[in-house]
């Protein structure tokens, strides 16, 4: 039995490998790490077996007792940090004093060639500290549809990006979460390798716009801006600097880059086929709606 530490516990893909943990059979005693215990305990009361701990990406104090006890960690990198050597370097100097051996580090698509990213300097941050580890490399979470990109849509109905026409594969953080479990319970026979997580689809988001159409009443649009006008856009709505550098490195670099390339892994490993998009789409519609639309159904 190992103790499992899952950081970002309450986020999107936290909150799924404890799901998927749950929902599969395993000896393991798991450990969410949430800023606020008791809030964390409502979001997982479906859990009773799960245990929790102080943790804290942004206050170090935390760190050694969250990692007391604990064998393997489930380490993913909060969407507004971006200074790896501020956060994550005392992070993994602890994770080593606290006599941890084992990471699972949740990166995306192609970190191992684009070293400006921070996905990458966390890879080679956990190498320099010689942890034993696998890299879970997801490509475009489908869910960016409903969490980063839903406030233009509900409030604009436009999805407002630097894209262009880049082509983008889509996964369902739901496949990435059950990756992620059962990578965690089954460590030692995938450590020290990197997978790549994908859907089956390389889609733009003129065609990803098309398909939400084809499932809502209230159509929304697509607006191609470039990156310094996509800056000033969100910097007037307040998000937070970091964050919008992020965003335009996700969404600007594509447009130089080839096609993502299509993964197998999800389907060796489950023997399933991913989620594919009308699926999502039609799974989480009503959240593309107008709400006065959602009120009258």
């Amino acid at each position: 039995m190992s103790n499992i530490l899952i950081t970002g516990a309450t986020g999107n893909v936290g909150f799924e490998v404890i799901r998927f943990l749950f929902k599969k059979s395993h000896s393991h005693r798991v450990v969410a790490g949430v800023r606020n215990i008791e809030k964390g305990k409502v979001h997982f009361k479906e859990f009773p077996n799960l245990c929790y701990v102080k943790f804290d990406f942004e206050d170090s104090a935390t760190f050694a007792p969250a990692f007391e006890g604990i064998d393997r960690v489930f380490l993913l990198r909060p969407p507004h940090i971006s200074d790896v050597e501020k956060y994550f370097k005392p992070l993994m100097e602890q994770m080593k004093n606290s006599n941890i051996h084992e990471v699972v580090f949740l990166s995306v698509q192609g970190a191992e060639k684009s070293k400006v990213i921070p996905h990458n300097k966390i890879e080679s941050l956990i190498k320099r500290f010689e942890f034993n580890y696998i890299f879970l490399r997801p490509s475009y979470f489908m869910q960016n549809l409903t969490t980063t990109l839903m406030e233009d849509i509900k409030n604009k109905r436009e999805i407002i990006l630097p894209a262009g026409k880049a082509k983008f594969n889509w996964v369902d953080l739901e496949n990435i979460g059950e990756v992620g479990a059962i990578v965690l319970d089954r460590f030692k026979e995938h450590q020290n390798q990197a997978f790549e997580i994908t859907g089956l689809e390389n889609e733009n988001f003129e065609k990803v716009t098309s398909l939400i159409n084809a499932a809502i009443k209230s159509p929304i649009k697509y607006r191609a801006v470039g990156p310094l006008k996509f800056f000033n856009i969100k910097k007037q709505e307040g998000l937070v600097k970091g964050l919008i550098v992020v965003m335009l490195l996700l969404h600007f670099l594509p447009r130089w880059q080839q096609e993502p390339k299509i993964s197998h892994f999800y389907e060796r490993l489950t023997g399933q086929k991913p989620t594919d998009l009308k699926t999502f789409i039609n799974r989480e519609k009503n959240k593309f709606e107008l709400q006065k639309e959602q009120n009258l159904s």
